[in-house]
């Protein structure tokens, strides 16, 4: 069974981390990550950039599939709302790529890797480092991106959520 290569997001307006990671079985390897930071300070011309190196990101690594974090509760609405357009522009790139993209909630990738809901960023990069043997933690948003992703391969391959011709 060849490896599934997975592609992990963690939307941000000003920070979108991103990792690809191979799965094959039970072992998990990072492929790459980083973090996207758009130069264009006007809001719309950064959600084409985002757009953009993801397009560039999926192209590149050729993955079949995407989990995406999705949105989390807010106290600011222009945080929420710029947020959930990062998260779209992602989606599009994913599924305009023929990825099946599914989504997790912050909680659910916490849970997923560290046992606890409500772990620490620091918490969930460290754990990163030791399940996929990094010499050291990657940068918190792509590490983030990177835990989306595994616990999407924990979920298992049956488990898309929202696929290119599904629900979601």
């Amino acid at each position: 069974m060849p490896a599934r290569l997975i592609l992990g997001i963690d939307p941000g307006s000003l920070a979108t981390g991103w990792g690809v990671l191979s799965c094959e079985g039970s072992r998990l390897k990072a492929v790459s990550c980083g973090v996207i930071r758009p130069r264009e300070k006007i809001f719309n011309r950064r959600l084409l950039e985002i757009h953009e190196s993801l397009e560039k990101i999926i192209a590149a690594h050729s993955p079949a599939e995407a989990a995406v974090e999705s949105l989390f509760f807010q106290k600011n609405a222009q945080s929420a709302l710029k947020l959930g357009h990062v998260r779209g522009v992602a989606v599009l790139a994913c599924l305009q790529g023929g990825l099946a993209v599914s989504e997790y909630s912050p909680a659910e990738v916490k849970q997923a890797l560290t046992g606890h809901g409500r772990a620490e960023k620091a918490q969930v990069a460290r754990m990163i480092q030791i399940l996929l043997g990094l010499p050291k933690p990657p940068p918190s948003d792509a590490a983030d991106a990177l835990a989306v992703a595994v616990t999407h391969a924990h979920a298992g391959p049956a488990v898309l959520r929202g696929g290119p011709k599904g629900a979601g």
